[in-house]
């Protein structure tokens, strides 16, 4: 959470209207992982997490009329998951995101309602935090761990920023995060398979942001 409280401070410091060249966002929203296949010898099921939620900061830039660079920082809670038929298996787990992205907007940025694409890329650190035991049910298929695991990211997304007033916007988005499957946290039994090893994760998220 440092890197959160110090993105919140830089975007304290002032504040400033959609005009101007500078924003600081802060918001919630859910995470809506997509999980993976599992084959093992007898039987099928997915694993990866659970639907969680997510908090976020970022700091913007209009760099030009329709082009904006940001950087951002999420923190989301999910649980680790294997499912089968109507058995499940979980695992406290949590992440954080850094990444930086670019904005392509409609309007310029003194417009009231800009709608935008955005692409950029980062990292994400997944981490199990759950106490492990001796057993732990679907472990013919994978094992939740209580370790961390760093991987490159991907994101894109689509949104909408509207202006309040002059020094406040809301702002509504849904982003993709796409990261290679984090195969130590959730980590394959030794004879099953994932069916998949990319991990999409689906991030609707409403902010307010400030003009710096």
């Amino acid at each position: 959470m440092q890197m959160l409280r110090t993105i919140f401070v830089l975007g304290a410091v002032a504040a400033g209207c959609f005009a101007q060249q500078w924003e600081f966002g802060a918001g919630a929203g859910g995470s809506l992982p997509i999980n993976v296949p599992v084959t093992a010898p007898g039987g099928s099921a997915t694993a990866g997490f659970q639907d969680g939620v997510a908090i976020g900061a970022y700091l913007g830039q209009n760099l030009y009329s329709h082009v904006s660079g940001e950087i951002h920082y999420g923190f989301m809670v999910s649980d680790l998951c294997v499912k089968s038929g109507g058995s499940e298996a979980t695992f406290s787990g949590q992440s954080h995101v850094l990444h930086y992205d670019v904005l392509l907007h409609t309007g310029s940025r003194t417009a009231r309602q800009q709608a935008f694409v955005s692409i950029g890329g980062g990292m994400r650190i997944f981490r199990g935090t759950g106490t492990e035991s001796a057993y732990q049910p679907l472990s013919q298929y994978a094992y939740l761990t209580k370790t961390q695991e760093l991987k490159p990211m991907g994101d894109v997304g689509v949104g909408v920023k509207v202006a309040l007033s002059a020094k406040l916007l809301f702002r509504a988005e849904v982003r993709d995060y796409i990261t290679p499957f984090p195969t130590q946290v959730v980590t394959p039994a030794a004879n099953a398979s994932f069916g998949g090893n990319i991990l999409h994760d689906f991030v609707p998220m409403v902010s307010l942001i400030f003009g710096l």
